[in-house]
């Protein structure tokens, strides 16, 4: 959660010439806001809509972004296996000040929620990861071309 997987992805798509998908984009272009969607129907009814998010994205062929919490569920990431996965990785450097831009309803404490969930959902990052990249404080010209060379190998 706000490691860069939009811009990245989008980077990366755009080098590869390939498609970008981004789930919670695509999400929000249907449901509207994710946090209004949480407060209303709750994070549960959230992840079975982002599973089928999920779904459609990986059949496009191209570069995906997801949401963080998309390995939470089993049926994700058995689809993601399925796939070539790139963790961005990060120490969480720069995070605090990324996060505080932005609006997310996992994190009503701010940088001390990123970082329990961070560390919760870590193991389930690294299990699903094909690459993984260490992006943290690296610019994402930098994080685009360690990912294009990984890709290469």
């Amino acid at each position: 959660m706000g490691v860069g997987k939009t811009t990245v992805g989008k980077k990366l798509a755009n080098a590869l010439e390939l498609s970008f998908v981004d789930t919670d984009a695509s999400f929000v272009r249907t449901h509207g806001s994710i946090n209004e969607f949480f407060s209303t129907h709750g994070e549960h009814e959230f992840r079975r809509i982002e599973e089928q998010l999920l779904n459609e994205a990986l059949e496009t062929n191209g570069v995906v972004a997801t949401g963080g919490g998309i390995v939470l569920s089993e049926a994700n990431r058995r689809k993601l296996k399925q796939a070539t996965v790139i963790y961005l990785k990060t120490d969480g450097t720069h995070m605090a000040k990324r996060l505080s831009q932005g609006n997310r309803p996992l994190l009503r404490n701010g940088f001390s929620d990123w970082t329990e969930i961070y560390n919760s959902r870590k193991p389930l990052y690294e299990a699903v990861a094909d690459i993984v990249i260490d992006c943290s404080g690296h610019p994402i010209r930098q994080t685009v071309e360690d990912i294009r060379e990984a890709l290469s190998l």
